[in-house]
């Protein structure tokens, strides 16, 4: 290809000064600016310039990537990914017919949030009362009914966080039967702070790992918080054909908006999968059916009840994977919010630096 034709440059005279000419009063101004812009990304903390610290920011999609290679093709945790997923959009699915998944467990739902109860010889343990009094009427009392068991038995319910659809119809039943309505305290708190409808009147904390014993079943609550300051997860056995198993059902499933939080819930993440590791946790749980495939299983289990297998015994390998799975779109979601802040700060940044270039 022919180079371009190009005339040569006429040496101009000092009135008339050719375009783009540097004088050096423009060299000092465009210094000057360039300082600036570097003196004001350098102030981001721990990073020499904005652009290095967003560049030094691992990449949320890859671990969102390895979240999906982690779940394959096995629907329970591909459901765990889709609910971790920012901007993702519960479903409203209908409320199954209640059903016990266990010999000693039962699912009360009203398909978007459910109460799981756990049948002893002594009574029963409610791991959360979904949304209100009425709820706690028609799903929890006739359910458990249903099935053959007594609601005036249940002793203690466990609220596994301070929101309205888990504790809604905890002070019902601890009016209607006595029941013990347990939390931990800073979920005791936070429904001190907001007085939110229907909250229970403060009654039982629940210390980090306190084992609550009935009937010679133990369960083992430890504190997960993150979804809210005072987020309970519970690991207890779930019998099965004269099997025991080792169940645990994680707390609080969406991430909350702050970055800090997110910290607080991944720390949970793995504090709690480490602790599910040593119990041998093989049965998953969850108190949103649609976030673990826990409906259709559930239905799965009521459409072949004489099977040889329950959906819900997932064994430890993929339980553990579940937990894996939590931890890695949790820092996925921390690493997004990590790239806008760094992205917003740079941004602003160079505004100022632009703003100051041209001036003295």
């Amino acid at each position: 290809m022919n180079e371009p034709h190009t005339a040569p440059i006429r040496q101009a005279s000092p009135e008339v000064r050719p375009h783009g000419a540097l004088t050096r009063r423009r060299l000092w101004q465009l210094g000057a600016a360039a300082a600036l812009t570097a003196g004001a990304a350098s102030l981001l903390p721990g990073r020499a310039s904005a652009e290095t610290s967003a560049s030094a920011v691992p990449a949320a999609q890859d671990y969102f990537d390895r979240a999906a290679e982690l779940a394959g093709d096995d629907p329970v945790l591909k459901s765990i990914v889709s609910a971790l997923t920012a901007g993702y959009t519960p479903p409203r699915p209908t409320a199954p017919a209640p059903l016990r998944i266990f010999d000693n467990v039962a699912v009360l739902s009203v398909g978007f949030v459910s109460a799981t109860a756990i049948l002893t010889p002594r009574g029963i343990i409610l791991i959360d009362a979904l949304d209100n009094p009425d709820e706690a009427e028609q799903y929890i009392v006739s359910g458990l009914r249903s099935l053959g068991a007594d609601p005036s038995t249940i002793k203690y319910v466990v609220v596994t966080h301070g929101h309205g659809d888990h504790f809604g119809g905890a002070q019902y039943l601890a009016d209607r039967y006595g029941a013990r309505v347990m939390m931990a305290p800073a979920d005791w708190d936070l429904l001190a702070s907001t007085s939110p409808a229907n909250a229970p009147t403060r009654d039982l904390d629940i210390a980090d790992g306190q084992k609550l014993t009935l009937g010679g079943t133990t369960v083992t609550l430890h504190h997960t918080p993150g979804h809210t300051p005072g987020t309970v997860s519970p690991i207890f056995p779930a019998r099965w054909r004269g099997r025991t198993h080792t169940a645990m059902l994680w707390g609080g499933t969406n991430p909350p908006a702050a970055t800090a939080s997110k910290q607080t819930y991944l720390s949970s993440a793995l504090t709690f999968a480490s602790r599910a590791r040593r119990a041998g946790v093989d049965v998953e749980l969850s108190n949103h059916g649609f976030a673990d495939y826990g409906l259709e299983r559930m239905e799965g289990l009521r459409s072949a009840p004489n099977g040889r297998e329950n959906p819900f015994i997932v064994g430890t390998s993929t339980a553990h994977r579940f937990m894996k799975i939590v931890e890695t779109m949790l820092r996925g979601r921390i690493a997004q919010d990590q790239r806008a802040a760094a992205t917003t700060t740079a941004t602003t940044m160079a505004a100022r630096s632009a703003s100051t270039a041209g001036c003295c």
